[in-house]
Order: C-alpha cells, then structure tokens, then sequence
C-alpha cells in the first residue's frame, strides 16, 4: 500500500494564493504520475494538474498560467502552487499517486483531500 496525504488547503481571499502539499509513503520515482484532482460540491472529480516521474507536467485549461505543479525527489513529496486564485477554484483537492508495473506498489492511490475555498 501506498499512502499519500495532502497539506496546505485553507480559505484565501479572491486574487489571492496557497501552496498545495503531498506527501508520498514510497519513493516518487517508483511513482509513475502524481495528480491533483478537485472536486466541487455537486460537480464531478476533475483533473488538475499531472506530472510524471520524468518531470512532465499537464494542466486543464481553467488552471493554466496560475497553477504549478512540481516535485522533490528528496520529500517524495509534490506541491501544488495555485496564484490568482477565483472564487471557482473552490473544491476539495486530492492528490493521488498512479503506480504501474511495479512489483510491489502497482495500484491507483488517494489521499483524504484538503478544502481550498476562495472568498469574493
């Protein structure tokens, strides 16, 4: 099993910032893609932003330009930069750990979530 666990969440004013976290129980490298997804109340789970364990990174077009989403190998741990935050952006965020052909580990792995809200 592999855990992750998520930090940072809170309530930000609009225009303004917040630092995801996630921490991962195993080394990143054995992780094939780390993601955030969000979901909203009453809206489906959707993804936010990817990278991979070579570095490359992804973003739906409502976060691009003001999310940035990068790792370090030494913390196993990934972090989610959100700028110019908008009252839309309010969601629980999950992070989650895609494993693959791995001899161990293989698996899709979630963490609780942490609520990001964003006040007008």
């Amino acid at each position: 099993q592999v855990q992750v666990v998520e930090s940072g969440g809170g309530l930000v004013q609009d225009g303004g910032s917040l630092r995801l976290s996630c921490a991962a129980s195993i080394s990143i490298f054995r992780i094939n893609t780390m993601n955030w997804y969000r979901q909203a109340p009453g809206k489906q789970r959707e993804l936010v932003a990817t990278i991979t364990n070579g570095g490359s990174t992804n973003y739906a077009n409502s976060v691009k330009g003001r999310f940035t989403i990068s790792r370090d190998n030494a913390k196993n741990s990934v972090y989610l930069q959100m700028n110019t935050l908008k009252p839309e952006d309010t969601a629980v965020y999950y992070c989650n750990a895609d494993v693959r052909a791995d001899y161990r580990y293989t698996g899709n792995y979630w963490g609780q979530g942490t609520q990001v809200t964003v006040s007008s």
